[in-house]
């Protein structure tokens, strides 16, 4: 086994690759593992869906053999899932999971081939030789919603339960102790309640909104980012810090149709500005990811990273503080957003999400206070005619003090690139704040998360207030900005107030789906209904049209215009019989189990004791 990676490159991608349905198929997807081969820095992992066609996988793998030599193509249904992982270490362990909801006959409809083989892939990858030297990936493509409203969408239930089995595997990772990795294009905008479900169920962050807190939402359309207020996003903006995926102003595929058109005529080059507004594009396409490591080991206390960071100390005394390494986000990033070089078109309709993940163990704390204590008579000696800063490891952090206590933010530079220190012998500098007011000495410092919109200033009042629908305006930069080298940032990234208890969604979430769950039985009731009345209609039309027969006269043409159409409604009545029978009876039990496991969820957050958890079944149960 070579030697043990510190660092983890994932990337994610939608790669359009629907037989038939797809233009310039396979030359976009030769294209794309092309990409995969000669990105920089070379990846690690790469989750690929909509995949369809295993000669497009062949065609990936011929060119990635040397950067990523295992791969998986994932077979499912009778259309494949599209779902394939590629890896640099080879996969231990492979398996499909389908999902209990994955889509209704109507889908075939709309082109939705790969309906009733939607499910995870998972891949449980070793890069070492020690017990928890695992990565377990999860790879994902969730039913898509259509755009229809909530209460009138058939598939949102379907999406709802497929986020909640994906978030059960994860927690089951995460509980032996592996990095869990999901790579997912979710169908769904962030802090959608698909998207909460997952979140609040799994020990998983979004990689994107631990650097960009303060990331849309959705297109200028959707509801929570119209609340913002916010003007609308140039497409620059859009992709390099709001991280949209889909429907960017840069792909070529979301163009109109004249202006694709134009593109393959050759008659004017498409350069797109900037600065164009971009009201469509939307962040669909995630990486999630977990601390990885002992699942009962305790995450670092903010207090005490905080007091470490920003106190000074004379003495530099305290007991040495070891903490469990943990995988951190470095940088992320939206790429393959170059055009074939022949075709002029974007190489998939969906842009990739690149994400690169640190193994970092937190500064003790006895070492951050000597540290602190052997620069504070250089540091006291400087100019304070600047605001109080804090390197650690060669990165400049600019404290910002505050009445209600500290901020501490990153410059907000142009992809958040590290300031050098002055000091000869790079050593880390720490800078004594100013005096703080006699009540605020001792104290434990805390970074104030101001919203401009409510006034909140804690993590938890923001939680809080997101989940009894007040919506509020994240902060304009983060503790631990984009791309950031700085080790108090991944110290931050493994505190307690980012991994301990996973934000729980409010029980009206929970009520909300268990309406959604009620009104789409009933749905599905009606349809199975109607489905054995149309069979029963026309076995009784064919009976009767072979009966009618015999009174007609011999030779005549509406005798057999009438058999033949009584036999094609009676074959079109078998199918929705077979339908009411097979498909909408294994429906309504999958509802079942997902209600129950959703009431049983709800009763364990409200904090109900044993006897009622006892009386969450049926009313029959109910009643002894």
């Amino acid at each position: 086994m070579d030697e043990l990676p510190i660092e983890l490159n994932v990337i994610t991608l939608n790669c359009w690759g629907r037989k038939y349905a797809s233009q310039y198929r396979h030359e976009r997807l030769t294209a794309i593992g092309r990409y995969l081969a000669t990105i920089e820095p070379l990846p690690h992992i790469v989750a690929l869906q909509e995949c369809f066609e295993y000669e497009d996988y062949l065609s990936i793998r011929r060119e990635t053999r040397f950067v990523l030599p295992f791969g998986k193509f994932y077979h499912s249904g009778a259309f494949s899932c599209g779902l394939v992982i590629l890896s640099r270490w080879p996969i231990e362990e492979s398996s499909m999971v389908p999902f209990p909801l994955r889509g209704r006959p109507s889908g075939l409809l709309r082109g939705h081939l790969s309906m009733g083989t939607e499910g995870v892939a998972c891949a449980r990858i070793r890069y070492g030789d020690g017990e928890e030297d695992v990565v377990e990936v999860f790879n994902t493509n969730t039913h898509s919603s259509y755009d229809h409203p909530l209460h009138k969408n058939s598939y949102n239930i379907h999406r709802f339960s497929q986020s909640w089995e994906i978030a059960k595997l994860v927690r089951n990772a995460a509980e032996r102790g592996h990095l869990a990795v999901v790579l997912a294009d979710l169908s769904a905008t962030p802090l959608s309640l698909p998207y909460r479900l997952l979140t609040s169920h799994a020990a998983i962050r979004d990689a994107w909104r631990v650097l960009y807190p303060d990331s849309s939402l959705g297109p200028t359309s959707h509801e929570l980012e119209r609340a913002r207020g916010r003007p609308t996003p140039g497409a620059a903006f859009n992709v390099t810090e709001n991280g949209v995926t889909s429907n960017s102003a840069y792909n070529t595929w979301a163009w109109s149709r004249s202006e694709q058109r134009a593109l393959r005529s050759g008659k004017r080059p498409m350069l797109i500005s900037p600065d164009i507004p971009d009201e469509d594009g939307q962040r669909v396409d995630y990486i999630f990811f977990s601390r990885g490591g002992d699942p009962h080991a305790s995450p670092t206390d903010l207090s005490e990273i905080l007091s470490a960071h920003n106190t000074y100390t004379d003495d530099g005394l305290g007991a040495a503080h070891s903490s469990p390494p943990g995988w951190v986000v470095k940088d992320v990033r939206v790429g393959l957003m170059a055009r074939h070089p022949d075709l002029g078109c974007s190489l998939s309709d969906h842009f990739s999400v690149e994400a690169t993940l640190v193994l970092h163990t937190p500064t003790p704390l006895r070492h951050r206070r000597r540290h602190r204590s052997r620069s504070g008579s250089r540091s006291r000696s400087r100019s304070n005619s600047r605001a109080p800063s804090a390197t650690l490891g060669g990165d400049e952090i600019p404290m910002v003090l505050k009445r209600s206590g500290t901020t501490i933010s990153r410059s907000q530079t142009p992809r958040a690139t590290s300031t050098p220190t002055t000091s000869n012998n790079n050593r880390s500098e720490i800078r004594p704040p100013r005096e703080k007011p006699k009540e605020q000495r001792g104290r434990p410092m805390t970074p104030s998360f101001t919203s401009t919109d409510a006034g909140i200033n804690t993590i938890g009042a923001r939680a809080a207030a997101m989940e009894q629908g007040t919506y509020l305006q994240s902060p304009t930069a983060s503790s631990y900005r984009r791309g950031s080298w700085d080790r108090a940032a991944w110290d931050l990234q493994l505190s307690s107030s980012e991994l301990g208890t996973p934000p729980r969604l409010p029980l009206a979430a929970y009520d909300e789906i268990l309406h959604l769950i009620e009104a789409h039985a009933l749905r599905t009731q009606r349809q199975q209904r109607l489905g054995i009345a149309h069979f029963g209609f026309w076995l009784v039309v064919l009976v009767a049209s072979y009966v009618g027969v015999w009174f007609l006269p011999d030779g005549s043409r509406g005798a057999f215009g009438l058999l033949v159409a009584s036999s094609l409604g009676f074959a079109a009545g078998v199918v929705t019989l077979l339908f009411a029978v097979l498909f909408y009876a294994a429906e309504l039990n999958q509802l079942s189990e997902f209600e129950w496991e959703i009431r049983n969820a709800k009763a364990v957050i409200s904090g109900m004791g044993p006897d009622v958890l006892m009386h969450q079944g049926s009313e029959e149960e109910k009643a002894w």
